[in-house]
């Protein structure tokens, strides 16, 4: 879905959202509400401009309109493959984004992201992984790594992580595994408009990915484990 066709849907009761070199920006009514929009489009690339210009997009909420939600939509292949931005320290950059996100959730503003084309790597754990709730369209692409380049990495054949990924979500692509694992907190289908709304009532500001992916058995040791730590004691079987 093109970024146009999905902000009429999601904000009919209108909405000034501009696209800028890939990059979304804007303000849009939701159940007469004023948000602020950040995002990005056309599988971006998140190289250090989209990186400072959603930061700076998020800090001028926070300074300008304080407790105003934020809704971040998401398409984005991930962080930029470039020697230029590995040099200038992309890994920083995107911080300072995932770090400004976190300070306006601190600061009591709602953020919901929405992937609703494709979410890579880099660029969607720190947009809408960092989000107070985070959705998606069903068709939508999310990954973190490809299985080629998992196998690469691991040493594991691919064949063998195509076998774990049937029934092991950890492995997998897709929408639907990341809803199991608790990184996403739902799905949206037919009233997009409505589904923003709800989401922007009930969403809370602690951090629940641990307890959904638990209950949805997609992560079953993520928070037993988290839970250890904080006690300084064993894993506890379930």
């Amino acid at each position: 879905m093109d970024w146009q066709t999905l902000a009429a849907q999601l904000f009919p009761a209108g909405h000034d959202i501009v696209e800028r070199d890939n990059f979304l920006s804007g303000c849009a009514q939701v159940d007469g509400q004023a948000v602020d929009v950040i995002g990005t489009t056309e599988h971006a690339p998140i190289g250090i401009e989209i990186a400072l210009a959603q930061a700076k997009a998020v800090l001028r909420t926070v300074q300008s309109h304080p407790k105003r939600p934020i809704v971040i939509l998401i398409d984005t292949q991930g962080q930029r493959l470039r020697h230029r931005d590995e040099m200038l320290g992309i890994n920083s950059y995107m911080a300072h984004l995932g770090k400004c996100i976190d300070l306006a959730r601190r600061k009591g503003h709602t953020v919901v992201g929405l992937v609703y084309d494709q979410a890579l790597s880099g660029g969607f754990i720190t947009s809408g992984l960092i989000a107070n709730a985070c959705f998606a369209l069903p068709e939508a692409t999310i990954r973190v790594m490809g299985l080629p380049a998992m196998a690469r990495i691991t040493k594991v054949p691919e064949e063998r992580l195509t076998e774990l990924a049937k029934d092991n979500p950890v492995f997998a692509p897709g929408a639907h595994n990341y809803l199991r694992m608790g990184g996403l907190h739902g799905l949206w289908e037919g009233d997009l408009a409505g589904a923003l709304a709800m989401a922007l009532q009930v969403s809370r500001p602690e951090d629940r990915r641990m307890e959904l992916g638990r209950e949805r058995g997609g992560r079953l040791l993520a928070q037993p484990v988290a839970d250890a730590v904080r006690r300084g004691s064993d894993v506890r079987p379930a």
